[in-house]
């Protein structure tokens, strides 16, 4: 509630949060009460005075106290964290009087204040009670029945009891979820199993960890298998017939579900010269998904489908995102196609939405379309072949827009997990990007700008993809990156996308183009939806709107749902009663994407540790991507995996942190963000995707300050 109290652009009273979080009845008065409580604790306090820096945490603020360090201070992080960096270190003070000293795995209210040597010092008000929470780890029978759950979560690092009659049947070595509850306050606090999930060391554990872990949704309500299995596919009647158009879907040799289809030529409109004609057609979910109905509330709970290397968590049952609402080649689908007109300098001048009837041409992949369009494409049949020369003209033109306004261009390297047969990693590596990559994103960025401008036109309420500004306190450590690189970023004055891709151009080390890129992306507001309609910062558009995936996005269906309206194309709009709740619905999907983001994340960082796990000891060649007050980490060129250097192996006496500078100074050395480094691989734990290095040298130079006996003594244990 105070994340939806603090993100909300506008003014929130009681009324705004108990129609957001559907608070009714008699329960409006435990909120008032809960209200008045947080005011009187000051967790309410400075929201109408300033904007908190993105990054920077609230004066009180809710932390989970994580254990002890290394000086047996505990240690805190935030409940609430959903920032791409590491969340600030956080050290506690001794509760005051009056207040229970908080102990690991407890919730506390607490005030915060700047420590000297960065990150967050948090005086402790109350401890709350903490309720039950679910740990997702491994299990292990102590022989008398019960047992302990070994928490595969980097920041849980303290088992859990589990009684005998509370093991639900779990053999050692399964991975569990576990629920934690009121326990003893001396010894292991007390968990029960609540859903097993197989073997911890199968191939799907890496996943189902993530998965469960940040609590995705995997089952659908009976209710809502049954209407996905009982939909029918609609005809010709009211829809434009484009069957006959040679539409193809162009996407990744692994993709699970085709909701987007293109087709361009040559404009042969005299007031048009050397533009272009496009049509993007997406799946039309929303004949098949009603507002209201189970589909419906099992996808805007879900939000957005998650991808993993071997499984995807869809926001649709699979008969509808794998069949009915897929675009295959050769059989007939209901789509909503953007009809769109582009001149010669890439601009979309005019566009008009249809419903219609499609049928996929081919299903072609980024590296086939590639290799057509520079060989000729022998071997796919004719008209299909004719159509990728318009594809890449129109994308051309839209490139050289995107030039021209100056568009965040971030070329980011994707990291890519391969699987062999039984599920074991094969592989870590960078994907591979082609230019067939960036025509599909101009395409579906051209019907997305259409679509916005289009509702916006009809006056029909539009649920926005917005970017705000970056903070200019967060770009401060680019500033000073720039800087060491002889680049001077001025202070002061409103940055533009441009102003990122201009410096970037002068950086003449690829390795500093990719820190600092990373340095960008991280300085960046995060993408939300919204119907407050603010503006798409990174990609220098004035109005945005997702259009192109309502197989896999809540938000496009959304969208849909309100062209369908806005254009009276038929049944399946959204209605006045879906478009008043685009508020309260905006900040569920923006929530849901980052859940969803960060299971992934996290289930890369386990599958890399996974792949690493037979190199312990191994020396590889990384870069400094962050420093914190209790180490830096390092992002390995080979992999782009990421791991610690703990603070405490790098030499004698305490590291001493510069937050704004962004650097390590140990024993007269300085280690800064974007060295060059040699690490030792020490330690790799893939159910919780943890490694830790030891420092060999940092730009070029032995590091002789570190003890490696020092950082065996220090580094967690190896995980059964």
């Amino acid at each position: 509630m105070l994340r939806f109290v603090r993100e909300s652009p506008g003014k929130v009273g009681r009324r705004e949060i108990a129609r957001a979080f559907g608070i009714r009845g008699n329960d409006r008065a435990a909120l008032t009460e809960l209200l008045r409580a947080l005011e009187e604790e000051g967790a309410l306090e400075g929201r109408r005075s300033r904007r908190r820096a993105p990054g920077s945490l609230p004066a009180v603020t809710v932390l989970e106290v994580e254990g002890l360090d290394s000086d047996g201070a505990l240690t805190a992080r935030p409940a609430s964290w959903e920032e791409s960096d590491p969340p600030p270190p956080i050290t506690l003070d001794p509760a005051p009087r009056g207040v229970r000293e908080p102990g690991e795995g407890d919730r506390v209210l607490a005030r915060l204040r700047p420590a000297p040597d960065g990150g967050y010092l948090a005086r402790p008000m109350r401890v709350l009670d903490p309720g039950p929470r679910r740990v997702v780890g491994i299990f292990h029978a102590d022989g008398r029945g019960g047992g302990t759950i070994e928490p595969a979560e980097r920041r849980s690092r303290r088992d859990l009891s589990v009684p005998a009659d509370e093991t639900a049947g779990a053999r050692s070595g399964e991975l569990v979820v576990g629920e934690t509850r009121e326990g003893r306050r001396l010894g292991l606090p007390d968990a029960r199993v609540v859903e097993r999930l197989g073997d911890a060391d199968s191939p799907g554990a890496i996943s189902l960890a993530a998965i469960h872990g940040r609590g995705l949704p995997v089952r659908f309500p009976d209710e809502a298998l049954a209407e996905a299995e009982n939909v029918t596919a609609p005809g010709l009647d009211g829809r434009a017939d484009l069957r006959a158009l040679p539409l193809v879907t162009i996407d990744g040799e692994d993709a699970r579900d085709f909701d987007d289809a293109v087709w361009a030529e040559a404009d042969s409109a005299p007031d048009n010269p050397g533009g272009w004609r496009a049509v993007v057609a997406i799946a039309d979910v929303a004949h098949f998904v009603r507002p209201g109905s189970a589909l419906d509330k099992a996808a805007r709970e879900r939000g957005n489908s998650a991808y993993f290397p071997d499984r995807v968590v869809p926001m649709l049952p699979e008969a509808l995102s794998a069949g009915l609402c897929s675009l295959k080649p050769g059989v007939d689908r209901a789509c909503l196609a953007a009809h769109l007109r582009i001149d010669a300098e890439g601009t979309v001048r005019d566009w008009r939405f249809e419903r219609a009837l499609m049928r996929s041409a081919a299903r072609l992949t980024y590296d086939g379309v590639q290799e057509a369009a520079n060989e000729g494409g022998a071997g796919l049949p004719a008209p299909v072949r004719a159509a990728i020369p318009p594809l890449y003209g129109v994308y051309g033109a839209l490139r050289a827009a995107r030039e021209r306004r100056g568009a965040l261009d971030l070329e980011l390297p994707e990291r890519v997990v391969t699987l062999t047969d039984d599920g074991a990693v094969a592989q870590v590596g960078f994907a591979r990007r082609h230019d067939s990559h960036r025509l599909i994103e101009e395409l579906m960025i051209a019907a997305n700008v259409a679509a916005a401008g289009a509702l916006e036109a009809k006056h029909v309420p539009c649920m926005y993809r917005v970017h705000d500004r970056p903070d200019t306190a967060k770009l401060d450590t680019l500033r000073e990156f720039l800087r060491s690189r002889g680049i001077a970023l001025p202070r002061g004055g409103a940055v533009r996308p441009d102003t990122f891709n201009r410096f970037l151009a002068l950086l003449e080390d690829p390795r500093d183009i990719g820190v600092a890129s990373l340095m960008i992306l991280r300085a960046q507001a995060q993408a939300e939806y919204s119907p407050r309609n603010i503006a798409h910062f990174g990609l220098g558009l004035t109005r945005y709107a997702h259009f192109t995936s309502p197989i896999r996005r809540y938000a496009d269906l959304l969208v849909h749902r309100a062209l369908i309206d806005a254009y009276g194309l038929g049944e399946g709009g959204s209605g006045r009663g879906e478009a008043a709740g685009l508020e309260p619905a905006g900040a569920h999907i923006s929530s849901t994407e980052r859940r969803a983001q960060a299971a992934e994340r996290d289930a890369l960082d386990r599958y890399c540790a996974a792949y690493l796990a037979e190199r312990v000891g191994a020396e590889f060649h990384g870069r400094i991507a962050g420093v914190t007050r209790f180490g830096v980490f390092v992002s390995l060129d080979e992999t782009g995996a990421e791991g610690l250097v703990p603070g405490r192996t790098l030499g004698v006496g305490r590291p001493r942190f510069d937050a704004r500078r962004q650097t390590l100074d140990v024993s007269g050395r300085a280690l800064c963000l974007g060295d060059p480094v040699i690490v030792t691989l020490e330690e790799a734990d893939p159910l919780a995707g943890g490694l830790t290095f030891s420092l060999v040298a940092a730009n070029g130079e032995a590091w002789t300050g570190s003890s490696r006996e020092r950082g065996r003594r220090g580094r967690p244990r190896r995980r059964r």
